[in-house]
């Protein structure tokens, strides 16, 4: 099973971190503001995924995203522009090459 991390943009210019197995039901959720959407993304506003990363474990998914989670927003912004500095950003913490950067759609 493939896992997927994502950085997501809300409505008010937030950033919001988290793992899925299903990237286009996940995001639905969000948006839809309901029991299986964050509290985060509820109150925010979902709007779009920023990156996306593919990994074959629950474990690696959850690395990145905790590891996501301690970088500046102005860090994140910069991984959105260049998702290819993972390794520079991360590389002492994770092993950027157990990921696959995602396309996403503007």
């Amino acid at each position: 099973m493939e896992f997927y991390t994502y950085l997501l943009r809300c409505t008010d210019n937030s950033l919001y971190c988290g793992i899925t197995t299903d990237p286009a039901r996940r995001l639905y959720e969000h948006k839809a503001k309901n029991e299986k959407s964050a509290k985060y993304t509820s109150s925010h506003g979902a709007e779009k995924f920023e990156c996306l990363w593919r990994s074959d474990s629950r474990a690696l998914a959850s690395k990145l995203e905790f590891h996501l989670k301690t970088l500046t927003k102005a860090k994140k912004e910069q991984l959105i522009l260049n998702p290819s500095l993972l390794s520079m950003l991360l590389g002492e913490k994770i092993d950027a090459d157990c990921y696959t950067n995602i396309k996403t759609d503007d």
